[in-house]
C-alpha cells in the first residue's frame, strides 16, 4: 500500500565494510603493533624456555601459549576496531560491569599464585587477571559520563565518574596492585584534564597522591618492601632489578648475541615483567630504540587524529586509553632500568600474558575504531567558524 501512494524506497547501497574500514584505519598504527607483537614473539623464543625447563614443559611451550592468546588478542583488536564508537561503548559498558562484579569477588574466589597478591581467577587450564579488562571498560564509561555532564541538563557525569574512579582504585589496592590502581588514576585524571577540569581540582588530586601514598606505606607491607627496595642506594645485584639492570649493561649497543644473553636463566619474570632487559642484553640498544619508538608511533599518531575529532566521547575516551597504554608501556621499562619502583606490570603486546595479550588487543581495537577518519568538519575549522 505504502508503495501505491508514494511509490517504491530507493535503495540506497551501502558500501562494504572492510574496504571501508581499511580506508580509515590508521595504518601506521596498526602496523607498530603487529611489529611490536611480532617483537614479542621473537624475545619469547629467547626469553621463556628456561623458565619451560624448569616447569617441565617442552622449550617454546610458553612461546606457543603467547602465540594463541595473541591470535585471539589480534582478532579481537581487528573485530573492535571495524565497531562504531556506538557499539564499542555498548559493549564496553557491558563488559566494565562484569570485569567490576569480577574484581569485587577476587578476595572470595580469587587467587595470589603465591606471589602476595590476589588478582587471579584459576581456570585449572589458566588464569583470567579481570583489572586487565577493567581498564579500558572503565575509561570508556567514565568518557561517556564525562561527555554527558556537558550536555543541557545532563547527569553529573563528572562526580559520577570520579566516584567509580576511587572505588576501583580502592579494590585494587586491597588487593594489592597499586601498577593498575596507578594506571586508572592516571587515565581517569588525563580525560578530567582534556574535558576542562578546573586547575585547583587537578591540583588538589595531586597534593592527595602523597598522603595516599604514605598511608599505602604505613599499612602494606608488600608496598614498603617495593619502595625500599626503591629507594636503597646499594643495589643488590641478586635481586630482579639487579640482574635487569646489570644485563641492560651489558647488552651495549648492538648486544651480546641471539641466544648468548644470561638474564633469563636468573630472572622468573624474564619473559613477562623484565621482557625488555632480554631485548637489551640480547639485541642491545637499537631494538630497544625500535620497540620505544613503535610506542611512540603509536600514541603520537592516536592522539593527532584524536585532536581532530568532534565528538566529545570519543575524544575523551581515546585520549585516556592512549594515555594508559602508553604510561604502562613507559612504566614497565622504566622500571627496568631502575628509574621506578618494581610494579609488576607487564609490556603490552611484547611480554607473556593471556589476560594482557586479549585485554591490550581489545583496548587498542577501541583506539583504532576511535581514531578512524569520519566524515566530519575538523574541530580547528569549526574554531575559526565561531570566531569569525
Amino acid at each position: 500500500m505504502t508503495e501505491m501512494v508514494y511509490g517504491a524506497l530507493p535503495i540506497q547501497e551501502r558500501e562494504p565494510v572492510l574496504p571501508k574500514w581499511w580506508q580509515t584505519l590508521d595504518k601506521w598504527s596498526m602496523t607498530s603493533i603487529l611489529l611490536l607483537f611480532g617483537i614479542g614473539i621473537l624475545l619469547g623464543l629467547a626469553a621463556s624456555p628456561p623458565l619451560a625447563a624448569k616447569n617441565g614443559f617442552e622449550p617454546f611451550y610458553y612461546v606457543k601459549k603467547q602465540a594463541i592468546f595473541g591470535g585471539a588478542a589480534m582478532v579481537a583488536m581487528l573485530l573492535t576496531s571495524m565497531m562504531t564508537p556506538q557499539l564499542v561503548r555498548r559493549l564496553a559498558v557491558i563488559g566494565f560491569i562484569v570485569t567490576l562484579l569480577a574484581t569485587a569477588m577476587l578476595p572470595f574466589f580469587g587467587t595470589d599464585f603465591g606471589k602476595g597478591a590476589m588478582r587471579w581467577y584459576s581456570l585449572g587450564f589458566g588464569s583470567v587477571q579481570p583489572s586487565e579488562f577493567l581498564k579500558p571498560g572503565f575509561v570508556v564509561v567514565a568518557a561517556w559520563l564525562m561527555a554527558a555532564n556537558e550536555e543541557i541538563n545532563g547527569p553529573p557525569g563528572r562526580m559520577w565518574s570520579f566516584l567509580l574512579m576511587v572505588t576501583i582504585v580502592v579494590m585494587l589496592a586491597l588487593q594489592p596492585d597499586f601498577g593498575q590502581a596507578c594506571l586508572i588514576l592516571f587515565g581517569w585524571s588525563v580525560m578530567y584534564f582534556v574535558s576542562g577540569a578546573p586547575m585547583l581540582l587537578i591540583g588538589g588530586i595531586l597534593f592527595s597522591i602523597y598522603p595516599a601514598a604514605q598511608l599505602s606505606y604505613s599499612n602494606s607491607e608488600h608496598f614498603a618492601r617495593r619502595i625500599d627496595g626503591f629507594l636503597d642506594r646499594s643495589l643488590d645485584p641478586t635481586t630482579q632489578i639487579g640482574y635487569a639492570t646489570n644485563a641492560i649493561r651489558e647488552g651495549g649497543l648492538f648486544g651480546v648475541g641471539v641466544g648468548e644473553g644470561q638474564v633469563k636463566w636468573s630472572l622468573p619474570d624474564a619473559h613477562t615483567d623484565f621482557i625488555i632487559s632480554v631485548a637489551a642484553e640480547e639485541y642491545g640498544l637499537i631494538l630497544v630504540m625500535c620497540i620505544i619508538a613503535l610506542y611512540a608511533v603509536i600514541v603520537l599518531r592516536s592522539y593527532f587524529r584524536l585532536m581532530r575529532e568532534r565528538d566529545p566521547f570519543i575524544r575523551l575516551a581515546g585520549t585516556g586509553l592512549v594515555a594508559i597504554f602508553g604510561v604502562q608501556a613507559m612504566v614497565n621499562m622504566g622500571v627496568a632500568v631502575r628509574l621506578l619502583p618494581s610494579k609488576g606490570m607487564t609490556l603490552p603486546f611484547v611480554s607473556y600474558g593471556g589476560s594482557s595479550l586479549i585485554a591490550g588487543g581489545i583496548a587498542v581495537g577501541m583506539i583504532l575504531a576511535f581514531t578512524r577518519t569520519r566524515p566530519q568538519g575538523e574541530i580547528g575549522e569549526i574554531l575559526r567558524g565561531h570566531l569569525k
